[in-house]
């Protein structure tokens, strides 16, 4: 073991740590660098190779599975184009957030994973109307005057929706969610504005040419692409067998929702260490070596801290009392030793450490005068406590707070280090996730009664994205936690770091009220052209959920490139995303979205007389169709 040390900060160290290895001739031995220098660049550099990993794998992916929905090249180039544009946009955002506050080096990825998915998801629904309404014969202005009544609409609520669910790691300022938060509700805001102007701007241009298909194509796949008549569809047909028993669908799929969410139970949260890292990393390699054959290495430092703000540790009566504190921490469970200034002669007794510490010190001994020099202050005495149990651990944790439930006469102890700050990192996430969960909800039910009319509705759809939330962290202990899949995964089993359940919360809040609003729009629609609340659930799915489930699958095949990431919480949250969005697109959209509705009944777009007065004065109801134009010559 040969220990370097950098005079440079940890920052400026790793510029060049790489060469300093490399520069090392070991000869037939190998030479593996841990450390925090080699661990930083370790996560920074696999951090990287993620995100490059996740756009080769996504990108072309996305291109195919757009091609097979659309049956169109061009129209599947727009929403990928759309998509690059909110990235490349969300980036510089994110660069420019970077120059008043500390950035996470995580927000890049969710910036690419968010603007990804959230500008496909918008221009993919945006398109398809603009080419339902060409196909039904409008010309190409009512086409998009319609699409954007409609549609854009629709995806300008659902992106104050998603950008509300990214909203709530606002709520843990001074951690790196707050920065990821901020960014991602700018990429959003991006894929919004890019929906709302550059896209209509492109379909203007191309016109019909939007849906051109090579002949070819079409000869080889003639099925793909061609429309049914109204009420006919797959989607209308599950609509109506699900609400002519809905108790039947809604029971059993509620049933494995809660089953699937069972496994949070038993959620353990610590703050991600070393094992985030893949255990093929070289530096997590070095760390694992480090600590299993070298004595100490494994010991866990807990720092007690005998605090007197208003005098000096080193009167006889505060010798003796932290005397006795250290010899009460020896004695805890699980600690080897206690590390201090009254540990340097075993012969010595506590009359003797409170006669010489409250004399002069220049008449101690050295090695007394070395120990006060590193392990007391002028208002402090230092006791490093140690235990051979890892710094997250229960064992460890709970040393902590027996070290914090000390007391001394005239000040008091305090707790530092590695499992402490472990400890309060947990302690503050979940005090804060209470506020920040339920101001997300309650906005999100106000836009959701802006958007629909209904106090209902809202309701709804607020309970029902939990469900999927809580199937999302089911299946987020199931695996990382408890360690299923782990090796084809490529994962260590681990605690969830305190700041996954928060993200895959705010990510999956936003995404499920992304397809609640754009399933619930068009099933408004519909309900205000026929008056009939099971016709328009039928119709509004029909038109919305073949689009729903290629977005939602264009989403998971995006998110499942995230979740091929080495770094644990980027890959947790890639897998947390797809799981989520898959239950939501399916058992939720197809089962329960129709069996409650149809339960409901008319009751779906209730809401007091005054609100329902306020929400006229608003003017936010669905707009009605646009007239059509005549047809001009040229168009």
């Amino acid at each position: 073991l040969v220990i370097v040390e950098f005079k440079d900060p940890s920052h400026k160290s790793e510029q060049y740590v790489n060469e300093v290895v490399a520069a090392v001739h070991p000869g037939l031995l190998t030479v593996v660098a841990t450390g925090q220098v080699p661990l930083n660049l370790a996560f920074n550099s696999t951090l990287d190779s993620d995100l490059q990993r996740a756009e080769y794998v996504a990108l072309p992916v996305t291109f195919l599975m757009l091609i097979l929905i659309f049956a169109a090249v061009v129209a599947a180039l727009l929403p990928l184009g759309v998509g690059l544009l909110a990235i490349v946009g969300g980036l510089a955002g994110t660069m420019f957030l970077a120059h008043f506050t500390d950035v996470s080096q995580y927000a890049t990825n969710i910036v690419t994973l968010i603007g990804l998915a959230v500008a496909i998801d918008y221009s993919l629904f945006v398109v398809n109307r603009f080419r339902d309404e060409l196909s039904s014969g409008a010309t190409r202005e009512e086409a998009i005057a319609i699409a954007m009544s409609t549609a854009g609409r629709a995806i300008t609520f659902s992106g104050i929706a998603v950008a509300i669910g990214l909203s709530a790691m606002l709520f843990f300022q001074g951690t790196f969610m707050a920065s990821m938060g901020a960014a991602g509700a700018i990429v959003v805001a991006i894929a919004v504005l890019y929906g709302l102007t550059f896209l209509p701007a492109a379909l203007a241009i191309l016109g019909h040419r939007v849906d051109w298909w090579p002949r070819w194509a079409r000869r080889i796949m003639p099925a793909l692409g061609t429309r049914r008549p109204a009420g006919t569809g797959a989607w209308h047909g599950m609509a109506m067998w699900v609400m002519r028993r809905p108790w039947l669908a809604l029971i059993p799929a509620l049933v494995v929702l809660i089953a699937l969410g069972t496994p949070f139970l038993q959620l353990r949260m610590a703050s991600s260490d070393v094992d985030a890292l893949p255990p093929t990393n070289h530096a997590r390699q070095g760390y694992d070596t480090l600590v299993s054959d070298f004595p100490g290495w494994n010991e866990t430092s807990i720092e007690a801290v005998a605090y007197y703000p208003d005098s000096s540790p080193f009167t006889a009566e505060h010798v003796g009392a932290a005397y006795d504190l250290s010899r009460r921490l020896a004695a805890l469970p699980n600690v080897i030793r206690v590390q201090s200034i009254f540990d340097i002669d075993p012969s010595l007794s506590r009359p003797d450490y409170q006669s010489l510490y409250s004399g002069p010190r220049d008449s101690l001994p050295s090695p007394m005068q070395d120990a006060l020099a590193t392990g007391a202050g002028p208002h402090i005495v230092l006791l490093n406590v140690l235990t051979n149990q890892p710094y997250t651990s229960d064992e460890a944790r709970a040393i902590v707070r027996a070290v914090r439930a000390e007391h001394l006469a005239g000040g008091q102890v305090l707790a530092t280090g590695g499992t402490a700050e472990d400890l309060d990192i947990v302690n503050f996430i979940v005090q804060r996730t209470p506020t920040a969960v339920g101001t997300v909800i309650l906005v999100t039910y106000v836009i959701l009664f802006l958007l629909t009319g209904s106090v209902v509705l809202p309701l709804k759809a607020v309970l029902t994205n939990l469900f999927s939330i809580s199937a999302s962290f089911g299946a987020l202990v199931f695996i990382f936690q408890q360690g299923h899949f782990s090796r084809l995964l490529g994962f260590t089993a681990q605690s969830i770091d305190p700041s996954i359940p928060v993200i895959l919360f705010s990510l999956v809040f936003g995404m499920s009220m992304d397809y609640e609003v754009l399933l619930i729009s068009r099933i408004q629609e519909e309900y205000q052209r026929t008056g009939d609340n099971q016709a328009g659930v039928a119709m509004g799915l029909e038109k919305s959920g073949r689009l729903i489930t290629g977005a939602a699958a264009i989403m998971c095949a995006v998110f499942i490139a995230f979740g091929l990431a080495q770094v644990v919480i980027i890959k947790s949250i890639g897998i947390g995303l797809a799981v989520a969005i898959a239950i939501d697109a399916t058992i939720v959209r197809i089962l329960i979205v129709p069996a409650v509705m149809r339960i409901l009944g008319r009751a779906n777009w209730w809401a007091p007389r005054r609100l329902a007065f306020l929400h006229r004065r608003l003017g936010l109801s669905e707009v009605a169709v646009p007239p059509r134009l005549p047809a001009r010559e040229g168009v």
